[in-house]
């Protein structure tokens, strides 16, 4: 036997919103009956425009899931303030990001070694931060 899935009727039935994929409405009724939520840690070592974009597309996606997203950005990718391009606009993809809830945290050390400095959109951390983000994640992804 496969098991079965949870239905409900009734007045406590889940109610489906109609601007919403059915997928998203499901993860919704199964994340509300649990109460739970991923923690998504994302690294980011590429200063590639597109990688580096559809890292923050994805972490924006994942936000609006309502999962909790940090960033992480270690060694070229602590160049990704600098990264836009007419096709890919990295930091507009950044500030949503931020917007929308998420976090971002770039290697100081990786930073010093560019001359570079901690901004607004990515405070100077450390590797603690990193490890932090590793040990408290349910999922990691890199780019």
């Amino acid at each position: 036997m496969w098991g079965s899935i949870p239905t409900h009727t009734g007045d406590n039935a889940p109610k489906l919103k109609s601007e919403r994929s059915v997928s998203e409405d499901i993860g919704q009724i199964f994340r509300s009956k649990e109460g739970e939520y991923m923690k998504i840690g994302i690294v980011i070592y590429s200063n590639d425009a597109e990688t580096v974009w559809n890292a923050f597309r994805f972490g924006n996606f994942a936000l609006k899931e309502d999962d909790e997203v940090k960033v992480f950005l270690l060694a070229k990718g602590v160049e990704s303030e600098s990264l836009d391009t007419d096709k890919f606009k990295v930091t507009e993809q950044m500030r949503s990001f931020i917007n929308n809830g998420g976090k971002i945290l770039a290697c100081g050390t990786c930073l010093k070694i560019r001359q570079s400095e901690a901004s607004e959109i990515c405070p100077l951390s450390t590797m603690k931060d990193l490890y932090e983000i590793v040990k408290n994640s349910d999922k990691i992804v890199t780019f």
